[in-house]
């Protein structure tokens, strides 16, 4: 970008930071440049219209948050946060960065939720605690349980769920003893599990997530599989089960599922008509 040098228009570095990023194939750069602009000048977008002009110290970081965005570093953690439904939570290195695919589950989640008083959900493979998060604060009575095993998310979970009122728990959630005293007694329980089948191509986003939140064995399916037994011991009968997956193994989660002994099952399609979610009932 072309070096600061006095005072600038707000709307004169965002165009600029835009034509930038949109030369280095950026899919939103606009939006990007907007969101970029307006973390500089600590306002939110929706205000940035009536923020001041951009300093020199101003410029000079927009410019390397740019060079960065440009050079395909998650958005997220140069804003250091992402949103998910009502909720937005600190994200950086070692932690997965919710994506939009994600409010389906959430949407799910909630829906499934409607004539059951103060419920019990937990939430599998929470990662940054986005999810869980988002279904305590569109549900303050419910319950909420979130599962993680590695250090570094569950420190990102930590941080965000602090206060929250959902109880984070280390775990394994293929393992046969995690949230065992809850077994029988969940009404709802999702997950955002790695899910991608390996050597699967991702864009360079995707690149800066933890691997082992990311990939699943050669059909993406390795975590899904023992998940399901899980979910089948946590929910009591009838409680729900709504699971993230790749869009190119949506049947054969759904034969996993019937093999958990899970009924009532479909697939529920993301705004561009992928199959995304898988959703079922506890038998």
């Amino acid at each position: 970008m072309t070096p600061s040098t006095g005072t600038r228009t707000t709307r004169t570095r965002v165009a600029a930071a835009a034509r930038r990023l949109a030369d280095a194939g950026v899919d939103s750069p606009r939006v990007d440049a907007e969101l970029l602009a307006a973390h500089v000048l600590g306002v939110p977008r929706t205000r940035l219209v009536l923020a001041p002009d951009l300093d020199d110290e101003a410029s000079r970081r927009l410019d390397e948050l740019v060079e960065r965005r440009a050079a395909r570093e998650p958005l997220q953690h140069l804003v250091g946060s992402a949103v998910l439904g009502p909720v937005s939570v600190a994200v950086g290195p070692g932690v997965f960065v919710p994506r939009p695919e994600t409010e389906l589950l959430l949407t799910e989640g909630v829906a499934s939720l409607r004539g059951t008083a103060a419920p019990v959900v937990v939430d599998l493979c929470t990662g940054s605690g986005a999810l869980a998060l988002a279904l305590a604060v569109a549900r303050p009575d419910a319950r909420v349980w979130a599962v993680e095993a590695d250090p570094d998310a569950l420190a990102w979970a930590a941080r965000n769920l602090a206060g929250s009122g959902v109880e984070l728990v280390e775990g394994d959630v293929t393992a046969p003893a995690t949230l065992a005293a809850l077994d029988g007694t969940v009404d709802l329980l999702v997950a955002n599990p790695p899910y991608v089948p390996a050597d699967t191509p991702v864009s360079a986003e995707v690149g800066h997530d933890p691997a082992h939140a990311v990939f699943a064995g050669p059909d993406g399916l390795d975590v899904i599989r023992p998940l399901a037994g899980t979910a089948a011991r946590l929910l009591r009968p009838g409680g729900r089960l709504a699971v993230e997956h790749d869009e190119s193994h949506a049947a054969e989660v759904l034969t996993v599922l019937a093999h958990a002994g899970f009924t009532d099952r479909g697939t529920r399609v993301d705004l561009a008509g992928r199959p995304r979610v898988a959703v079922a009932t506890r038998a």
